[in-house]
């Protein structure tokens, strides 16, 4: 059975307004996080933006920090890390993988 639009976390399904209902957030504040670069939906054939389950999981996320008093840029940066975190441990999941196949003992005992 092919796999569903709806079944894709990073499928843009979602419109401007849906989201801003779904987090309880005003439209102009998900307009801001796409002008800042914060967070960048997807956009329809017609040109609106369109959000993925995935980017309604980093809204929320931002949304949390805003409430603790950070700014959009420290905000921004904050996710370039996390996403640079994320992509080191993926490299070092397979780095072990590829010594565990060779033999080798992987370093982190």
């Amino acid at each position: 059975m092919p796999q569903l639009p709806f079944d894709d976390d990073h499928a843009p399904l979602y419109s401007l307004g849906q989201v801003a209902e779904m987090l309880q957030v005003q439209q102009a504040y998900l307009r801001r996080l796409d002008q800042h670069d914060v967070v960048t939906p997807g956009r329809s054939p017609g040109g609106q933006r369109r959000y993925s389950r995935k980017d309604i999981m980093v809204v929320q996320h931002v949304t949390r920090m805003t409430s603790e008093g950070m700014t959009l840029n420290s905000i921004k940066r904050i996710l370039e890390l996390e996403r640079e975190v994320a992509r080191l441990r993926t490299e070092l999941e397979a780095a072990r993988a590829r010594l565990a196949e060779l033999g080798e003992p992987d370093g982190s005992a």
